[in-house]
């Protein structure tokens, strides 16, 4: 244990705390000198007990504000974070959706691509039989004006 002297009202006191935790009684000590010393210049002297009394409550009372202020923020927090997990699996749906979309999309390129293939392939050996067809009756018909 660490012995620290402080000052409280303007009197001098020797307290214990634990090693290492000096500087922070010391900073507590001030705080609540200063709350103490406000209230005793706003109520005038109404006796040292009553004013630690009422110092203490009003402490407190800040205390309970805060930590309402900050259960809260929990609260709002605790609410986004379930908000974003809800978008954040609305998103990755969606994007499940549009790949699957997409995937579609590719496949049906895929089969277009191979009906433009057959049907480029059906024209030319369709304009191969026209032309052997013509060049048979344009034969045809030489020879039978040769024959004439």
């Amino acid at each position: 244990m660490a012995n620290v002297n402080i000052k409280f009202n303007n009197k001098d006191y020797l307290l214990s705390c634990d090693e290492g935790q000096e500087e922070s009684l010391k900073k507590l000590t001030v705080f609540l000198d200063k709350k103490y010393k406000e209230l005793k210049d706003r109520l005038g002297n109404i006796g040292e007990n009553k004013l630690l009394l009422i110092t203490t409550i009003q402490l407190i009372d800040e205390y309970f504000d805060l930590k309402n202020r900050v259960n809260s923020q929990k609260t709002k927090l605790d609410e986004l974070s379930k908000k974003f997990i809800e978008l954040k699996s609305l998103a990755i749906s969606y994007k499940e959706k549009k790949d699957l979309e997409i995937d579609n999309l590719n496949s049906e390129i895929e089969s277009f691509k191979k009906t433009i293939e057959e049907s480029s392939n059906l024209y030319e050996t369709m304009l191969d039989r026209t032309t052997k067809s013509l060049e048979q009756i344009i034969e045809k018909t030489e020879s039978k004006s040769k024959i004439q």
